[in-house]
């Protein structure tokens, strides 16, 4: 596969220069590792500009959800107010953090700028990717995932922002608050926190890709928006189940967090049908214009 896309890459660079050289599978190596490098420059800028804004990144993002104050639970207090329901409202989290590793804060500092580099910094790393890739494809392939990047990034951002104000909030309340016995207390290590947060936040961000999957499988023929229909109610069920595993076992959580995939399944579909109907339409004016 790898070595196909390389060899469309020089079919598609001679049709544009006819005089250029093959390029060597070490010369696309090569590109392909400059690529990496400028993405590797980038999140390193970021990284290291969040690494700096401690009180923003870390005091302010990292441990918002760990606070009762976190947006998701004052907005849950006022639908509880709304609806007359007072066991919706989050007023008190009941565990408190610590560090029972020397180097535990400073790890978890250093692992939150990381990830706070990659997330901002997943747009260019996108088109990074997309300009390697991009050469390899026909021009006719390359018109139909114009605009590509944007939805990608959109997308990715998208289910950040669920995962952090809607999945992970609903998570951790969960986890903190379930108790086997009053004598226990729930003291979490800072690791543990970060890691379950990041997990849950960059799970929803990957999940939300499903419609640019679902145009690439299409565009290659592999699904169709009928498959899609016909297999509609087992959609619902793994959707479920994957809600059931990101999300604490109560069906509040499972609900909000499976309705937005069920609108990206059927979202999904719609696209399907639009890179169908793209492909008859391109077919027939192909077929029209040979007779």
């Amino acid at each position: 596969m790898i070595k196909g896309l390389l060899e469309r890459r020089n079919e598609g660079k001679n049709a544009k220069i006819e005089e250029e050289k093959e390029m060597s599978f070490i010369d696309h190596l090569e590109e392909l590792r400059w690529h990496f490098i400028r993405s590797l420059i980038v999140v390193s800028i970021v990284t290291i500009a969040a690494f700096f804004a401690t009180q923003i990144v870390f005091q302010q993002i990292i441990l918002g959800p760990s606070r009762p104050d976190f947006v998701t639970y004052k907005f849950l207090c006022q639908m509880a107010d709304w609806l007359n329901s007072p066991i919706l409202c989050i007023g008190k989290l009941n565990f408190k953090l610590q560090s029972r590793l020397l180097s535990g804060q400073f790890m978890m500092h250093l692992t939150s700028s990381v990830i706070m580099g990659i997330v901002v910094s997943f747009p260019y790393i996108v088109w990074e990717l997309w300009r390697f890739i991009k050469p390899g494809l026909y021009p006719k392939e390359q018109r139909s995932a114009r605009g590509v990047v944007f939805w990608v990034s959109l997308l990715f951002l998208l289910g950040i922002m669920f995962g952090y104000w809607v999945v992970a909030p609903l998570s951790i309340n969960f986890l903190a608050s379930y108790q086997l016995s009053p004598d226990i207390l729930n003291e979490f290590d800072i690791v543990s926190y970060v890691s379950t947060l990041i997990t849950l936040v960059l799970a929803c961000g990957i999940l939300f890709q499903l419609p640019v999957l679902v145009f690439f499988l299409a565009s290659m023929g592999l699904i169709t928006p009928q498959l899609m229909i016909t297999y509609r109610r087992h959609s619902i069920v793994i959707i479920l189940i994957i809600a059931a595993i990101i999300t604490p076992p109560d069906i509040f959580s499972q609900i909000l967090v499976a309705m937005p995939l069920q609108v990206l399944y059927e979202i999904s579909i719609s696209i399907c049908r639009y890179v169908e109907k793209k492909q008859l339409k391109e077919a027939q004016i192909s077929a029209s214009s040979t007779q």
